[in-house]
């Protein structure tokens, strides 16, 4: 008996596991209302590059923004002609987190837009950043780590990554803060990532049992509603702060993504398949050419020609035969029903598209 209870209590044990390991916290399937990043773009002059600059002929705007600076720092350039080789008009974007305050810093992305082979080594001039409605949120600097590295010769060129594009940790620094006064909201939405009303249900019912009382509702699929001020915290920030890390177990669609590309298929946990039975086979056709020259007899009248010879085949490989796939009621089930096809991850996508298209595969298929 006692054995009986000790393996009884194992199992729960495992299974209270189980259903932990399912459960997600509510900050990584929603997104709060007013809490979110500001897009940060820039046109800037990145200097000390090797040799691997904007061609001045080719991307004029580089000799432009070139002089502007040099003007602005007392040097003038008017009616001067200079060819560098070591700038390179670049595009810097970032992005202005939530509550970021003036003086902390954010990373940002430089990316070259004229004819520059290369980022590697070189400084980007102190650069503003400005926000769609035009007005200047962070300023620029910094040291470029670029994402790969190019080599040439007479003959030969070696390029590996994208030696045009590259980061500058913390290269910007917060010249004006947003103007968002998040302590004096009465109410906030959370937005679910992946809308579906099973899971803004039990968001809801998380948040309800959390406090003991109805401080939220579910407005539709993909929106459930925080009633601050029912929450009877200290503010907002106090609110969200215990509402974040409650755990749900939400609910996916069952979906089939395949990417043609690489041949890679990924199947849900949710995807079922009926009974069916799938016949696949290989059919190759093979046209080779091969031209065959013919001249006349020495001292004889006539020319030279080339006579077209042309081979045509199909081949037609036998094929797995008519194989029948049992329905699958979990995903190993239906993993070991397709496996026993013995067939190549790409014919495996077609085999799929079919089963769909018979109506025997209950998920949704999307193709990359």
């Amino acid at each position: 008996m006692k054995r009986f209870f000790g393996a009884l209590l194992i199992g729960l044990v495992s299974l209270a596991e189980i259903a932990e390991a399912n459960t997600i916290r509510i900050k990584d399937l929603v997104e709060f209302d007013g809490v979110r990043g500001n897009d940060l773009v820039g046109y800037g002059l990145v200097v000390g590059l090797d040799g691997t600059g904007d061609g001045i002929r080719n991307s004029p705007f580089t000799e432009e923004i070139m002089s502007n600076i040099l003007e602005r720092l007392g040097v003038n350039v008017t009616g001067e002609q200079f060819r560098p080789k070591n700038v390179a008009a670049v595009f810097v974007t970032g992005v202005l987190p939530p509550f970021s305050r003036a003086g902390s810093k954010i990373d940002v992305t430089v990316s070259a837009i004229g004819d520059a082979k290369s980022l590697l080594g070189g400084t980007l001039v102190m650069t503003p950043l400005t926000a769609p409605d035009g007005e200047i949120y962070a300023v620029a600097q910094g040291t470029i780590i670029a994402g790969g590295i190019s080599a040439s010769g007479d003959g030969a060129e070696v390029v590996q990554g994208v030696p045009t594009a590259g980061v500058i940790p913390s290269g910007a620094r917060v010249e004006r803060e947003v103007d968002f006064n998040f302590s004096k909201l009465q109410s906030i939405r959370l937005a679910l990532r992946e809308p579906d009303f099973t899971t803004a249900q039990r968001v809801e019912d998380a948040i309800n049992r959390k406090f003991g009382r109805g401080v939220s509702r579910m407005l539709d699929a993909g929106t459930v509603l925080l009633d601050i001020k029912s929450t009877r915290t200290a503010s907002p920030a106090h609110a969200l702060g215990i509402v974040e890390n409650l755990t749900v177990t939400p609910e996916r669609k069952a979906r089939v993504v395949v990417d043609q590309r690489s041949g890679t298929v990924v199947l849900g946990e949710d995807v079922r398949i009926s009974r069916v039975a799938v016949s696949q086979g290989n059919l190759t056709l093979r046209i080779e050419e091969k031209p065959m020259v013919v001249q006349p007899n020495p001292f004889a009248e006539g020319q030279t020609v080339i006579v077209p010879r042309t081979r045509a085949g199909i081949e037609e490989e036998p094929g797995i035969g008519l194989a029948e796939v049992d329905g699958g009621t979990s995903l190993s089930e239906v993993i070991s029903g397709l496996n026993a096809l013995g067939v190549s991850p790409r014919d495996m996508i077609d085999i799929l598209k079919s089963i769909k298209a018979a109506g025997a595969l209950h998920a949704e298929f999307v193709v990359r």
